[in-house]
């Protein structure tokens, strides 16, 4: 018998929109280079493998490449999972065991509402291949243990940035947080480069607004705020920073059921 996957937009309310993501609820824990090939062969941003422990579930995540220490919108999907497909009670929380610690989720509505660890960045000299692979002068450049965090101009600049890959790749970090203030409903707007990690651009990306709400909150004066990142498929990510914690809230749709035979 197979092993039940589902696919998962998160960060949207529409089917094809958001960040899709595999999530695959095991009975124990698989050993680490079956959920690496499962994660090439489902070819997305992350494959999210999870199995019961203690009062919650340990949970990992994969991109085609390598696994990650944490992942908002594969957190986002299968919790989303786990509710939809009647794993557990839509009343009760969630807790998951990670490389980064417990996280746990709530339903509040029709959005899903995540406790994740703030990721401050601190100012950083800009190696000179960043602003060469953005292509834009670069108001603010700052680091945290995962990525680097870029300010441009505004929200047109970053809309038509064109990165250079290669050298994005070359970058001794996760990945680059692009960003710049929002205008209308969105208090900013970013985009997620990870060419090192196997993804180019991700589609929406809830680690890097563990980094985007506390330096938006210090710029803004606003704890609660509504960000949106601007890639094709396009995401709306609402943040709330609580003492050293994000509160990341999203929706998601199920667009796939299936089986995994090997």
């Amino acid at each position: 018998m197979g092993i039940a996957i589902v696919q998962v937009d998160a960060f949207t309310n529409r089917p094809f929109g958001g960040n899709p993501a595999t999530v695959c609820v095991l009975s124990a824990g698989r050993d680490e280079a079956w959920m690496a090939n499962v994660a090439l062969e489902m070819n997305l941003s992350e494959t999210a493998f999870l199995h019961p422990e203690a009062d919650g579930y340990r949970l990992r995540w994969f991109t085609p490449a390598v696994e990650v220490d944490l992942c908002g919108h594969a957190t986002l999907a299968t919790a989303h999972t786990l509710w939809s497909e009647g794993h557990l009670a839509a009343a009760l929380p969630v807790r998951f065991y990670t490389k980064s610690g417990l996280l746990t989720c709530v339903k509040a509505g029709d959005w899903i509402e995540m406790d994740f660890p703030a990721k401050l960045e601190q100012a950083a000299a800009p190696p000179t291949e960043l602003a060469e692979a953005l292509g834009a002068e670069l108001k603010y450049v700052g680091r945290n243990q995962f990525d680097y965090l870029v300010e441009v101009a505004d929200e047109a600049t970053l809309r038509a940035l064109k990165p250079v890959f290669h050298l994005l790749r070359e970058l001794p970090v996760r990945g680059v947080i692009a960003t710049a203030a929002g205008s209308g409903e969105f208090d900013f707007v970013s985009r997620f480069f990870a060419p090192g990690s196997g993804v180019d651009e991700d589609p929406v990306t809830g680690s890097a607004h563990c980094a985007l709400a506390p330096y938006w909150s210090a710029k803004l004066g606003k704890m609660e705020m509504t960000g949106f990142q601007a890639s094709v498929r396009g995401g709306v990510v609402r943040v709330r920073v609580v003492g050293d914690r994000v509160i990341l809230s999203g929706q998601a749709v199920t667009t796939l059921r299936g089986e995994l035979l090997a």
